[in-house]
């Protein structure tokens, strides 16, 4: 990104987002998922729920991935059809089902017994039935940050496999629910396609497992979990769709006519948007210099959380570089954007642009320290 006078005007802390970077992202994930004719994408809204953004990406043919009963009402409202909204959550409330249901949604992904127990009785009195996708945790290792694995029986998400069969049993019975399908998601911000064909392969194991009790289900839902380089936002705006979903056409082995989904959000949504800040004071210590700006963790909730990288930049300046760890103004240590960051030097009310801060970026920014939230602005 580029200093411009538009740039100078905005207002600070704001999210930025790139619209037409967004067009290409979603063309290429079309372009290349529609090579497979049984592939249907889903958008996961947690990664961004930004209206604007979620309009323009249901105006793709994508589906929605919603995580809560909230998420599906902006869904509709940003124009996802129905009969593309998946509903995942390892705690869904009664009154989020009864949102589900009452709009007929797709599927739910559903994590335990428990819970397809109450979608069973909440549809019964709705006189609903309510289709439903068995969650598994398959114990496939996605070597990501332990916050964002989600595949492995430490975790606390999905039907873990010794318990299977015994879920699929009761799930069979039950009156008011029609069992459809699998769902899978191992974690987040998975750059190797090793660890997605060792997920393929634990499916056809299970899949087969399943083929000899006579149970075929039309859909098997692979989830997201695909990466975003952070390193070189300009170098790679666009993940590896490619090879991301070719992957899963060599090494997944479908039943005939069988749907496969996925739920993509962070390679959709991360590259096109960026925090932008402005310096509100240089400090320097005896051995650093602070560069303070007015966006804080509440803003940008990743470094903190994550200890996640975000490439950062100096656009008002061409000055040689300096090394400076980039805080925010919140009352706590951990609100830090970056240690020894080297950037051109700093003075008071130079704009810093934080990188690939499109997913969860605006959706996790709160109100800490009553802070306003940030202001969004988009490239057209």
């Amino acid at each position: 990104m580029v200093f411009t006078e538009k740039l100078r005007e905005i207002q600070t802390p704001c999210y930025y987002y790139n619209i037409e970077l967004l067009k290409k992202t979603l063309e290429k994930i079309n372009t290349e998922s529609g090579k497979y004719p049984a592939f249907h994408v889903h958008y996961a809204v947690k990664a961004n729920a930004n209206p604007v953004l979620l309009q323009i990406i249901s105006s793709y043919g994508i589906g929605a991935d919603c995580v809560s009963g909230n998420e599906i009402q902006r869904a509709l409202e940003c124009g996802f059809p129905v009969d593309k909204i998946v509903y995942a959550g390892v705690g869904k409330s009664d009154a989020e089902i009864e949102i589900a249901l009452q709009n007929d949604i797709f599927c739910f992904n559903s994590e335990s017994l428990p819970e397809i127990r109450v979608i069973n009785e909440i549809a019964g009195r709705m006189h609903k039935k309510a289709r439903i996708a068995l969650r598994i945790n398959p114990n496939v290792d996605a070597h990501t940050h332990h916050y964002i694995t989600t595949g492995i029986e430490e975790n606390k998400f999905g039907i873990y496999l010794y318990d299977l069969n015994h879920v699929i049993e009761e799930t069979l019975q039950l009156p008011h629910t029609e069992l459809i399908g699998l769902h899978f998601h191992i974690g987040s911000q998975i750059t190797d396609m090793n660890v997605f064909r060792s997920l393929c392969l634990k499916v056809n194991e299970i899949q087969q497992q399943l083929q000899n009790r006579g149970i075929r289900l039309p859909h098997v839902n692979f989830g997201g979990g695909l990466g975003t380089e952070y390193n070189t936002p300009y170098g790679e705006p666009i993940a590896d769709f490619e090879n991301y979903f070719a992957t899963f056409a060599r090494f997944y082995e479908p039943l005939p006519h069988q749907h496969i989904h996925f739920e993509l959000g962070r390679s959709v949504i991360a590259h096109c948007g960026d925090l932008i800040a402005k310096v509100l004071y240089v400090k320097e210590g005896r051995n650093k210099k602070f560069a303070i700006l007015d966006a804080g963790m509440n803003d940008l909730l990743r470094p903190a959380l994550y200890q996640a990288f975000h490439k950062i930049e100096n656009i008002s300046s061409d000055r040689p570089e300096e090394k400076y760890d980039v805080v925010g103004p919140i009352c706590e240590s951990s609100d830090c954007f970056g240690k020894d960051v080297s950037l051109n030097e700093v003075s008071r009310g130079d704009l810093i642009v934080i990188h690939t801060a499109g997913a969860y970026g605006e959706t996790m920014s709160s109100r800490y320290n009553l802070r306003d939230l940030p202001q969004t602005y988009f490239s057209e």
